[in-house]
């Protein structure tokens, strides 16, 4: 749709207000809704947004050790950038316009937003000729509570939507059936189409695969999709968890990339002459992203509870390894056929920022194409949990927050005034669990110490 056929869409609308977001550090949607008057102004200058959202974490706590926010300079208001072509309406809020905002035209907050970051990067793979065609699939608990009645419970024991562990159960859909087809349905409506939708295992447990797309309009999918469960699931008087990990006695919550990149309409992922069928560029991307990995995993994995995911025998790697169709490494390559040859990174979470998860698997994986690395790791063919010969993973988020932020890497990939801004976030994350007390320090210590 054109930028003059938009504007006039909105001038002509119904309502009087349009409802505008940018995303914070942690991929949470940050909004308003505005006045159509003024929304109209704003599509062409752009609107002063608050830079707080660079300054505070997921519970609106202040960072004390960042340097491009803070008290220190009085949390002004940064220009924040509307993008017109992600023009949405929300059918389940009176068809409200919607629409995304990022900050690329700020030469200072541009160089720490999660959008623009991912926009940098696509224009570097299409200034090599390639053009990366991305999507995310995410699984995610759904329970009978409200955040009222969760807040009561003092955020313990939510009660599950479903009993049981049912995957791909047409009964348990079929018995949530409003809930199941609305998610399908008004994401449809909303612009975040699904290629699949099912129960997975554990009780109250979903599993969506969205369908495939340019990078930035894949990662405005996944964005919006997370924060489009959550509303619809609170019309049904539910509450969606895209926690990494709710619990320790059921399998954690993925939120698995799929990628492949494309050059002259050809899949560059494809060679049919290749045993596997994996051209050298795909081996070379891998190999790149392997080579990243312990790097970048922070942007993958970025809380405290992505990483009681990250362990033996929960559907999630734990090593530096690769396989075809294996699920049980950190990257599964997928060479199909030409159409649908991909690589899927299977250590992403589904807590997290998707802007930030594809600009790290698509700039490690650039990584390896600009320096012809050779894909010298052998594929596991069996448990890769036992392959440990190319080195573990990370195994909290101190670790891997430490091996970014000593690595070159992560500077040539992404610019250091966002991995310095970034690597602060994260060692704010660490000291405020260092601080809590938590319930398995209760019942472990309170009565018997």
């Amino acid at each position: 749709m054109s930028t003059e056929r938009i504007i006039q869409q909105i001038k002509d609308s119904d309502h009087n207000k349009v409802k505008v977001a940018v995303t914070d550090i942690d991929g949470v949607l940050r909004g308003k809704l505005m006045l159509k008057e003024k929304f109209l102004s704003a599509a062409e200058s752009g609107f002063g947004f608050c830079d707080v959202v660079f300054g505070w974490d997921v519970a609106d706590q202040s960072y004390d050790n960042a340097d491009v926010t803070g008290w220190h300079t009085g949390y002004p208001d940064s220009i924040a950038r509307i993008d017109l072509d992600t023009f949405r309406r929300v059918p389940w809020d009176e068809d409200i316009p919607f629409f995304l905002g990022d900050f690329s035209q700020n030469k200072t907050k541009g160089l720490i937003c999660p959008r623009t970051l991912l926009k940098n990067i696509a224009e570097q793979a299409k200034g090599t000729g390639f053009d990366p065609v991305f999507s995310q699939e995410f699984e995610w608990f759904n329970f009978e509570e409200t955040p009222e009645t969760f807040a009561d419970k003092n955020f313990v024991n939510p009660k599950p939507l479903s009993p049981g562990m049912f995957g791909y159960s047409m009964l348990r859909s079929s018995e949530n059936s409003g809930f199941f087809n609305d998610l399908f349905d008004l994401l449809e409506r909303f612009g975040v189409p699904l290629e699949g939708l099912h129960t997975e295992t554990g009780p109250g447990v979903y599993e969506a695969a969205i369908r495939y797309s340019d990078i930035l309009l894949a990662a405005d999918r996944a964005t919006l999709f997370k924060t489009g469960v959550k509303e619809i699931a609170y019309k049904h008087g539910l509450m969606a968890s895209f926690m990494a990990k709710p619990s320790q006695e059921l399998p954690g919550c993925s939120g698995h990339v799929h990628q492949s990149l494309w050059r002259d309409d050809k899949n560059a992922f494809y060679d049919a002459k290749d045993p596997d069928g994996m051209s050298a560029t795909m081996r070379s991307y891998m190999a790149g992203q392997l080579a990243c990995l312990p790097y970048i995993l922070p942007m993958l994995a970025p809380t405290i509870n992505s990483y009681k995911r990250l362990v033996e025998g929960a559907w999630a790697p734990t090593t530096i390894t690769w396989g075809i169709d294996n699920r049980t490494t950190a990257l599964r390559a997928l060479p199909d056929s030409e159409q649908s040859t991909r690589l899927e990174t299977r250590v992403v979470g589904s807590d997290v920022n998707p802007y930030l998860a594809m600009s790290a698997c698509l700039a490690a994986g650039l990584y390896g194409i600009k320096k012809d690395m050779e894909l010298d790791i052998e594929k596991t063919a069996g448990n890769g949990y036992r392959d440990e010969k190319n080195g573990t993973l990370p195994v909290d988020l101190r670790s891997a927050t430490a091996q970014m932020k000593a690595s070159d890497i992560p500077n040539e990939l992404f610019g250091e005034d966002f991995v310095n801004h970034f690597v602060k976030t994260r060692e704010w994350e660490c000291r405020q669990f260092d601080k809590a007390v938590t319930n398995w320090e209760m019942k472990r210590y309170f009565e018997i110490i």
